[in-house]
């Protein structure tokens, strides 16, 4: 007893140490965004949250929050509606072919995002695309397809998919009723899983926003990027308001996937 009693006294310690590591970078932050001026003492001289309404009424930053989640929603959308066919197709028509399929989804790891950004410029220089949010949607599909396509698959098969499938068509259904009305159903928690990390990781790209579209269309990021010789409390109200939203954003989907 008294073996385990230190070893989970020893677990809570590490887990508790770990903890702080993560969170003392954020309450520093947190308490900077929320004071008013803070020079060479070890507290702040004083609290004042002028840099969070400066930040909300400041109609610059919400173009840019809302250019943002219209680009990540577009992008989850039409990553969406090509993904899931495709991880759909490749685990019940061609699986002969799913390591072939594993290999070709993570090329995208292959390449940093500052060469694909570099090739981009010169593949679509002059075309009417360039500077556009829609050539974003593009670059975000190959962003999130691993993540998108891995945690459909998984869902599938966890499924009977073929059983279903043939109960469906012995029931007169066709292959497209059967994905639609059967299949779509039974995996709608890993598709909701695969929207919510898709967005969560687009809302914080930087670097193909700002090489190809820069201040032509704002995104949060870029603003964050733009604002930085401004004041570091005004930087860090801005820093605080995206962890939050990202925080409530997970809560959500974490509720939401227990229902």
């Amino acid at each position: 007893m008294r073996k385990q009693d230190s070893r989970q006294g020893l677990h809570l310690l590490v887990i508790g140490v770990v903890m702080l590591t993560l969170l003392v970078p954020l309450l520093a932050t947190f308490l900077y965004s929320i004071s008013s001026s803070w020079g060479a003492t070890i507290l702040p001289d004083a609290l004042s949250l002028k840099w969070y309404v400066q930040l909300w009424s400041d109609p610059r930053f919400l173009m840019a929050f809302g250019r943002s989640v219209f680009l990540c929603m577009a992008s989850v959308i039409v990553s969406l509606l090509v993904i899931v066919p495709l991880a759909f197709i490749m685990e019940y028509r061609y699986r002969q072919w799913q390591k072939i399929m594993d290999l070709v989804i993570l090329l995208p790891f292959a390449m940093p995002p500052i060469v694909a950004s570099a090739g981009l410029l010169q593949i679509y220089s002059g075309s009417p695309m360039m500077g556009t949010p829609w050539i974003l949607v593009g670059c975000y599909f190959t962003i999130v397809l691993p993540f998108m396509y891995r945690s459909l698959v998984n869902n599938l098969r966890a499924l009977n998919l073929h059983d279903l499938m043939d109960a469906s068509s012995l029931l007169g259904a066709s292959s497209f009723q059967g994905f639609v009305q059967v299949v779509l159903p039974n995996i709608r928690k890993g598709i909701a899983s695969a929207w919510f990390i898709a967005f969560s990781l687009l809302f914080g790209e930087f670097v193909f926003a700002n090489m190809l579209v820069g201040t032509r269309f704002e995104t949060l990021q870029i603003y964050l990027f733009n604002m930085r010789q401004t004041s570091g409390h005004f930087t860090s109200a801005i820093v605080i308001s995206y962890f939050v939203f990202i925080l409530l954003f997970t809560l959500f989907a974490n509720r939401f996937n227990k229902t």
